[in-house]
Order: structure tokens, then sequence, then C-alpha cells
């Protein structure tokens, strides 16, 4: 059972973004409800909706229409010349009414809602959750539930309350026990991490389109993994936790630069390798080298040595740029 509904313009390769391309193509196992009234498309059973390469998947879909803003001032006599050719009809096969893109034409669906095993995915990405409320006004998908999950080519977020992902902002934000996996195994932790990724950039050689240049959009590219954006940095808040193999930092607020391989703690800063502590407000740690140095800046820091525990190597105290104390 299916529906097309919603033409709007093409669409550009910024990963799961609902909110550019053609069609929005709805079918269902169990069945589709259109309430005019409402207006409302409710689809039943092993549900999905495609618009160019992002598809949702759900045990129900709901999406929500509206008349587009150049037709809402139409004469009420005109909107009602086509009502008919809008109305489903319950036809034996199993289909509605609404296939045309003509019957369509004067509506965009500006919502949609997932409920139950909620997958939406590309070729590159994919988020999944319990429930996932798309707003196509402002491009951001929220899920929440079980297991909330946003995997690209490049990292893992994961969540326990909530997960954002702002397509056209480049950021995705996670709640509650949120940690960041990248794909060299490099693992961020806190109650808050807010992750800011790339603009999508056409392959070495290839020119944007005309219209990419003039709205300083990103065409679609051949290769899928220009389709999602690198990761540039992760913001973290509330107890931060930063793993390396050999470390483990923590503090209050942190800022972690993939590139630089570079994170740096502020507030109740604590270092731990092995026996050995670390305690004070500022700390850098390199997840490239591996080494953690304490900045002990306007105050003094403190420490617990274990002189022959060999995981003691490495550990730093001092200011940037100096030997600092090394064990």
């Amino acid at each position: 059972m299916g529906a097309v509904l919603l033409l709007a313009s093409p669409a550009l390769a910024q990963g799961i973004d609902l909110s550019h391309g053609g069609p929005i193509d709805i079918t269902a196992q169990s069945g589709i409800e259109w309430l005019q009234d409402q207006h409302e498309v409710i689809a039943y059973g092993d549900a999905r909706a495609v618009r160019q390469n992002v598809t949702v998947t759900a045990d129900r879909l709901i999406a929500y229409y509206r008349k587009k803003a150049g037709d809402a001032a139409k004469p009420a006599a005109a909107a009602a010349a086509t009502t008919p050719a809008a109305t489903p009809a319950a036809a034996s096969n199993g289909t509605t009414g609404i296939g045309g893109d003509e019957d369509t034409s004067g509506n965009e669906i500006y919502r949609v809602e997932a409920q139950g095993h909620v997958q939406i995915f590309t070729t590159t990405d994919h988020a999944q959750g319990d429930r996932g409320i798309y707003d196509l006004d402002q491009a951001v998908l929220v899920l929440t539930g079980h297991d909330l999950r946003l995997t690209t080519p490049n990292d893992v977020l994961t969540a326990r309350d909530d997960l954002e992902y702002w397509s056209q902002k480049h950021m995705a934000v996670a709640r509650g026990d949120a940690v960041v996996v990248t794909k060299d195994a490099r693992r961020i932790a806190a109650d808050v991490l807010v992750a800011y990724t790339t603009p999508n950039s056409p392959p070495p050689g290839q020119a944007p389109t005309q219209a990419a240049a003039r709205t300083g959009a990103t065409p679609a590219s051949d290769d899928p993994l220009a389709a999602s954006g690198k990761l540039e940095k992760v913001e973290a808040f509330g107890h931060v936790s930063v793993r390396t193999p050999t470390d483990i930092a923590t503090g209050d607020r942190g800022v972690y630069v993939p590139e630089t391989g570079i994170a740096l703690l502020v507030g109740n800063v604590r270092i731990t390798r092995g026996q050995n502590q670390l305690a004070g407000t500022r700390a850098i740690v390199n997840l490239k080298t591996g080494v953690s140095r304490l900045l002990s800046g306007n105050q003094r820091v403190q420490g617990l040595i274990v002189p022959n525990d060999a995981s003691s190597q490495g550990v730093v105290a001092g200011p940037p740029g100096q030997p600092g104390h090394k064990p």
C-alpha cells in the first residue's frame, strides 16, 4: 500500500535530511489513512517513508501536512474544484487515491513522526530509537527511547535520554550518558555532548553546481562518504570523561578536536593512570600520543604518584611547553 506526497526542490547531500527533495513516498503493510480534516496521513505496519536518499521505517508513521504558503490565498472555489481529485479511494487493491503529483502539489509536509522500532538511514548514516520526530521547517530530528544511536562512517554517538540531529547546522546533541566513539577508538563521554561536523565538500576536481554556488550548499556526490560530514569538534558538559589506552581524564567541561587529537578539560580535573593520580583545574589530553598534561595556572596541582608503577611514564604536571614534573 503506498502514497506519494509533496513536491519540492532537488535534494542536497547532507546526511539525514528530509527537508529537501522530491515526493515523499509512504508505504505500509497494514494500511494508510488520510485524515483530511486533521491534515494527517497515517501509515501502519512496517511503515516506510522515502525521500531521495533518506529512508524512515517504523511500526507507525504520521505525516502532518499543510497548504503551501503560495496556495493558501487561492479562492475557495478553486480549492473546492480540486477536492474530488485529492480524495483517497479505498480501492480493492489496497491503494489510496493520493498517488498523482497534481493532487498534492498544493500541500507540503512539515512534520513526520515515527513510532516503534524507528530506523532512519541514508547510504552512509544511520539513526535509531523508539520514537522519532522530524521537523522539516528546522531540519531537525529528535529521537527518544531505548538504545539511541547515530552512526556515521566517522563515529558513533549514543545517548540515554534523547538524541538531536540538525542536518543543515551540521550538529548533533546527545543527552544522558552521552558517548561518542570515533573510528580510531577514541572515546569521550559526558552528561551532554554536542558534536559538530564539517560541511560536505565535493570530491576533488568536481566544481559546485550553479544552484549550490548561489545558495552556498554542497552538491551531491557519487562518493557516498562525501555525503557524511567529518567530525570537527565535540563539546562536553557534566561528568566529562576522556579515555586513552593508558589514561582516564575527567572534568566538569571539555572540548575535543579530532584533527589534532587534543582534548581540553576544565573544572575538577583528575587524571588517572594505573595507581597514579593528578588533580587540578585544567588539563590537556593528547589522544594521539597518549600524553596527559595537567595545567597548573594560578593554582597548585596535586598528585599521587606510585614510584614503582610503570604506568606513571607519560603523566605530566606543569605549564604547557615546559617539561613539568614527570615521575
